[in-house]
């Protein structure tokens, strides 16, 4: 524990952070963020960001406290926001409302405010604090803080597979290799993202929706976020050959698609909700990557076949690997989890680091980050 810091500063921080996870299915391209605001060892007001263009958290918890602010510490998870964009600056809002201290988990990386906040606070004459839990308050922003230091989103791919590392029989068959309960998980990581990556080989293969199925969450997750509160990420196809056709399940739904090729084509008989995204050939992928920082994408879930993940995998673009295990053994005629064509010897293979595992129904879920590479 930091000597700058005591128990109670910890105590509050935590809660903090506790309040800003409530924003991880919606906040979307904003970060998630949570406010405490405590007099004289006593909460008096909290608050948390839900959605762009709503009240910020400091707002929210200004907002319930009142006049008990004045003389408070505040307690933010992020460095209070010092521009005007939807709402006006959170930082001046602490100042106004007469907060004596402001501790923050971390500095904000966003070229907007990045010590702006901080230095406004400092200039009124407010106490301030940074680096408090900065660790957990990196984790629950790990896209929107990609895309603000590197200009990309965060890249979770995700895998399921037999015991043996088979992702459907050799007809192509894969419904169901893991059971209901792991599916419902990957419900709930679909709903953290920003937008969802796929390519039209899965989509002719599978016709999915590639959306949130708010029916398959949890009895206690419904309760937190309600059907019309589900925001639906974006669906981003790889559509080199123009296969994708308006019949497909994808324009069932309304959130945007997105179709990714090297070539124009007319989308006069796609629904409006359908775009395109030109980008050249040669290193498509990287190209993607920036082209969808540019357009906000904080963090990106990737569901397709061995192809797109061997090539991910060989770019060096993920930065989360989450496999689903099912207890089940397919053989060897059954397909496999990721195409490596350029790996011909075992030392070149990627390592990759276990940091979480947890058994969900009869599955296995394996969380890994690139090691080395």
């Amino acid at each position: 524990m930091s000597d700058q810091f005591t128990a109670q500063d910890h105590q509050f921080m935590q809660r903090a952070l506790g309040l800003a996870a409530k924003g991880i299915y919606t906040t979307t391209p904003n970060p998630a963020v949570g406010c405490v605001l405590v007099n004289q060892g006593e909460i008096v007001g909290e608050g948390f960001h839900f959605k762009a263009g709503q009240p910020h958290a400091e707002r929210m918890a200004l907002a319930q406290a009142g006049d008990k602010a004045k003389g408070a510490t505040a307690y933010v998870t992020l460095e209070p926001c010092a521009h005007y964009g939807r709402t006006p600056p959170c930082a001046l809002g602490l100042i106004e409302a007469g907060v004596v201290k402001v501790i923050a988990a971390m500095q904000d990386p966003n070229p907007q405010v990045a010590g702006k906040g901080l230095t406004m606070l400092a200039e009124a004459g407010i106490e301030s604090a940074v680096n408090l839990l900065n660790f957990s308050a990196e984790k629950l922003n790990r896209g929107f803080l990609k895309r603000m230091r590197q200009g990309v989103p965060f890249v979770q791919l995700k895998l399921a597979m037999s015991l043996d590392g088979r992702t459907a029989m050799a007809s192509g068959e894969s419904k169901w290799i893991t059971g209901a309960q792991a599916r419902s998980d990957v419900q709930k990581m679909r709903a953290k993202s920003s937008a969802l990556l796929s390519t039209s080989a899965t989509v002719l293969a599978d016709d999915p929706s590639l959306n949130v199925r708010w029916e398959d969450f949890d009895d206690d997750l419904k309760k937190d976020y309600p059907k019309e509160r589900v925001r639906q990420p974006i669906r981003v196809i790889l559509d080199s050959q123009h296969r994708i056709q308006p019949t497909h399940r994808l324009f069932h739904t309304t959130s945007p698609v997105w179709l990714v090729s090297s070539q124009q084509r007319d989308l006069s008989t796609f629904p409006p909700f359908c775009e395109q995204i030109i980008l050249p050939k040669e290193n498509l992928l990287q190209a993607l990557m920036v082209a969808l920082g540019n357009r906000q994408i904080n963090s990106l879930w990737v569901e397709a076949g061995a192809n797109l993940a061997g090539n991910l995998i060989e770019q060096k673009l993920v930065d989360e690997l989450i496999i689903y295990i099912a207890p089940k053994l397919l053989g060897d005629k059954a397909r496999g989890l990721c195409q490596l064509p350029h790996l011909t010897q075992l030392s070149d293979a990627p390592l990759w680091q276990l940091n979480e595992f947890q058994q969900i129904g009869e599955d296995l879920k394996l969380i890994y980050t690139p090691k080395g590479f």
